[in-house]
């Protein structure tokens, strides 16, 4: 998922009955020395993961008061981060402890070089991801080469959500949208696929869908799915830079079909912004392409930060802390450890899926492949031949 602008709710819980009672430093501490005092930590959003984590990373210092005495957020857009880190690498001020975001900006970063190794140098002090990781989420993990620790998971996408108010007959095929499109012209939409979650699943998802010849190879093995984007593109106004919009666009009644995900067809419903009666339809041919959110440390943090940071991953992967993850279905199902069941899920949560959620996903997951997205160096490729051959000019 990419960050935008939607205000969103999410459930900020107590912290009674979690064992919050301050911890000793682990095994990490004997590699790292430990700060003098506690610090404060700073974590910049790039994904839109903050309204998933954010409950289980304050519960960090209520937990460890040695360590961390507090969290600060901010939010930035995925593409203008990279160069901000380099920056503040470059002059030997980096400011920034921890990036959490999707493999849009882990991809970026690990082309750049950012981030710290976390394993296998911190191999002793992290948990062991085959040990923790739910199967789909542990592929996910792997793609982060190391520098990133996964914290969130989903199937994602991509999915087609419509009003059936407006869409009487849903396209079921790749050329049905098409033609589709024709007949309706802009009244389908996605997001920039660099800078939106559903819109970068849809580009993955498409080669599979179209039975391209090499789905992980967007330069050799796309012929098909950029001839068919360029088409499509011609009946498509413009290309926001976030998903937030194309929900509020379906949602006002400008569009009426757009791309989205598990995620995002359950949670902007249950904050009212698309109508609770928007229906989602798979189109032939679809796999999942599974998405994850990931922690990342940048490269200058000082080792007495990083010792506390290795600890706050920690935290952040154990399954009293996962279960905030589903959230109000943001990111659903949301964990991405094993043995979090629903039941552990604060009760907004749980009223919130049971109320939002679609029953047919469960078996649109256990009856259809799940893909990996591509490897980091083909997705920044994927990204770049998007914005120069299908919307760069049509970008907002």
């Amino acid at each position: 998922m990419a960050y935008d602008s939607i205000n969103r709710r999410h459930f900020i819980g107590g912290v009674a009955g979690l064992g919050l009672a301050a911890q000793a430093p682990g095994a990490f501490a004997q590699q790292l020395k430990l700060p003098a005092s506690p610090v404060t930590i700073s974590v910049i959003d790039v994904g839109g993961a903050l309204a998933l984590v954010q409950t289980p990373m304050e519960n960090f210092p209520k937990m460890k008061p040695k360590l961390a005495s507090r969290m600060v957020f901010t939010k930035a857009p995925a593409p203008e981060l990279p160069s901000k880190i380099k920056a503040q690498q470059s002059a030997g001020r980096v400011d920034i402890d921890m990036v959490i975001g999707g493999l849009d900006v882990l991809s970026a970063g690990i082309e750049q070089k950012l981030w710290v190794e976390l394993l296998p140098r911190f191999a002793g002090e992290l948990p062991k991801p085959e040990d923790i990781y739910l199967a789909p989420a542990l592929a996910m993990h792997n793609l982060g080469q190391g520098q990133g620790m996964a914290m969130v998971y989903y199937p994602s996408g991509p999915l087609l959500e419509y009003m059936p108010d407006r869409v009487k007959t849903p396209p079921t095929t790749a050329e049905e949208l098409l033609a589709w499109t024709k007949q309706n012209k802009n009244r389908f939409f996605y997001g920039r696929p660099a800078n939106s979650g559903p819109g970068r699943t849809w580009l993955m998802g498409l080669p599979y869908i179209l039975g391209d010849k090499d789905p992980k190879d967007p330069e050799k093995g796309w012929d098909k799915t950029w001839a068919y984007l360029k088409e499509l593109g011609e009946n498509i106004e413009y290309y926001p830079g976030g998903t937030g919009q194309t929900m509020k666009e379906l949602g006002d009644g400008t569009r009426d079909i757009i791309v989205s995900t598990t995620g995002w067809d359950i949670n902007p419903r249950v904050l009212g912004i698309v109508p609770k009666e928007a229906k989602v339809q798979t189109l032939k041919g679809f796999h999942w392409v599974t998405d994850a959110q990931y922690m990342m440390i940048p490269k200058g943090v000082s080792d007495e930060k990083l010792a506390v940071l290795l600890d706050l991953v920690r935290h952040m992967l154990t399954p009293e802390q996962q279960a905030y993850t589903y959230d109000e279905g943001y990111f659903y199902p949301g964990p991405a450890v094993k043995d979090v069941p629903l039941s552990m899920a604060p009760e907004s949560s749980q009223k919130a899926i049971k109320e939002y959620g679609r029953p047919e996903y469960d078996k649109l997951i256990a009856d259809n492949p799940m893909e990996t997205p591509l490897n980091p160096d083909k997705m920044v490729i994927a990204f770049r031949i998007w914005d120069e051959q299908v919307g760069g000019a049509k970008k907002k």
